[in-house]
């Protein structure tokens, strides 16, 4: 939909209420995990991590916001990159999505609902079938139309707010509080600055859905004045609320021992309501979890979907078909198949890393892409601009940078070879979209040689 056919009717509080919903997922309630694990139970620089985790964010939303507002097309980053590069870059943005990013975030949420389930239920060998299961079932709702997906959402996102809200107010109150919050930086036998990038790395997917912010400014009144507001003001509050119930966690439980658990919120649930009490809360974290791979599925099926209708992919009639009710049932498929593979690994961490790895890579392209329009395109209609640049969009880049290149190189051997599986993963979209331009050049000759 075209930013001239949406109604302008979204104040700063709906601005907000849609920023802290579309960041608040599953990643806050099983992050800790990976965490305290990385700084071997010390948990100081878990905390300061979640803190830059959460400025970095803000920049990053306050520079992308300015693209996606001045290219009100459909399609976010994919179309974002393509309007400032090229096609092939475009193009290369959505298959990463398509085959990396979008699968491998349903994998690792999904994988966290197996264990979680397979737990309440009190039988470890359900873990796998919980996980392909949950998959096969978001997929099989999501044929049945957008207004099913919309109604999943609008549960998930009440439940999600029910643990958060329970163990922030009841953490401080039945918590003892004695286990420490800020000292040590890490434990024994840890180096705070080797560490400190794949912390970035893994507490990053817990932040993740900003890039989607930027789509409202087509919807708000007055985006030039509330948008960064709305960014500003929703992730510091996504923010403090991480901070806060992480601050919980470690009210109840230490660092040392959360770093045990995978899923440390529903521990220390346990602890606060009680075996009874803390599978409910299981139950609220599972509502959410379901959610967010609800949410993934249906967003990660529209880039597939969209790169089909483009004709960019090899079966793209088949994939660029919608069903009976109007929604693309095949890409769905498609990306919730490919999700299920990855999650047959039972890796949440390693997923999850995976993923944002490839995402950020294309982050950093977007945010150059301000300086590039900005220079090129000065005349470009610009409801918002980004505050204080070059200053955030420069603090976002080198943010980024700093994430990818850590991964890549100094983040131990086992994510250097996660990483260039992943670049490997996406540089294969250069050799297909190449022959799939040429088989489509070679058509349209032999439609130019049928009319002659």
């Amino acid at each position: 939909m075209e930013n001239n056919k949406l109604q302008k009717n979204l104040g700063l509080a709906a601005a907000l209420s849609t920023v802290i919903g579309m960041v608040i997922g599953g990643g806050v309630f099983f992050k800790p995990q990976a965490v305290y694990e990385l700084t071997n139970g010390g948990p100081g620089l878990g905390i300061i991590a979640w803190v830059i985790a959460g400025i970095m964010t803000i920049t990053a939303g306050l520079t992308a916001a300015e693209i996606s507002a001045a290219i009100p097309k459909t399609g976010g980053m994919m179309v974002y990159i393509e309007e400032i590069y090229d096609k092939r870059l475009g193009f290369l943005t959505g298959w990463m999505q398509s085959v990396l990013f979008f699968p491998a975030t349903i994998a690792a949420i999904s994988v966290m609902f197996g264990k979680q389930s397979a737990i309440l239920l009190g039988n470890e060998n359900l873990v796998l079938p919980m996980t392909i299961g949950v998959i096969a079932f978001i997929a099989f709702i999501n044929t049945l139309g957008s207004k099913t997906s919309g109604s999943i959402q609008t549960i998930s996102t009440i439940a999600k707010l029910i643990p958060l809200i329970l163990i922030m107010i009841f953490g401080f109150i039945k918590g003892n509080g004695n286990n420490p919050i800020l000292t040590p930086m890490v434990g024994d036998g840890v180096s705070g600055a080797s560490v400190f990038g794949s912390l970035l790395i893994a507490i990053l997917f817990a932040y993740d859905g900003w890039i989607n912010v930027g789509a409202l400014a087509g919807e708000m009144k007055n985006p030039a004045k509330d948008l960064p507001k709305a960014i500003v003001g929703g992730l510091s509050l996504v923010m403090a609320v991480y901070i806060v119930i992480n601050i919980a966690y470690l009210w109840v439980l230490p660092a040392s021992e959360l770093a045990t658990y995978s899923s440390p919120a529903s521990a220390v649930a346990e602890a606060i309501f009680g075996p009874m009490g803390g599978k409910f809360i299981t139950v609220g974290i599972l509502i959410s979890v379901f959610g967010c791979i609800n949410g993934y599925v249906l967003t990660g099926s529209r880039i597939l979907y969209t790169l089909g209708t483009q004709k960019t992919i090899p079966y793209s009639k088949y994939i660029s078909k919608l069903n009976n009710n109007n929604v693309p049932a095949n890409a769905t498929i498609i990306m919730c198949i490919l999700g299920a593979l990855y999650a047959t690994s039972g890796q949440f961490n390693l997923l999850s890393d995976l993923s944002m790895f490839a995402v950020w890579s294309f982050y950093v392209l977007t945010f150059l892409g301000v300086f590039k329009l900005r220079k090129e395109r000065p005349d470009l209609h610009r409801p918002y601009k980004v505050p204080l640049y070059p200053v955030i969009p420069m603090i976002a880049i080198a943010g980024g940078l700093f994430v990818v290149v850590n991964q890549l190189l100094f983040s131990g051997f086992q994510n250097t070879i996660i990483s260039f599986g992943g670049i490997l993963i996406t540089l294969v979209g250069l050799p297909i979209y190449d022959s799939m331009q040429k088989r489509a050049k070679k058509h349209e000759g032999d439609d130019l040689d049928k009319i002659a």
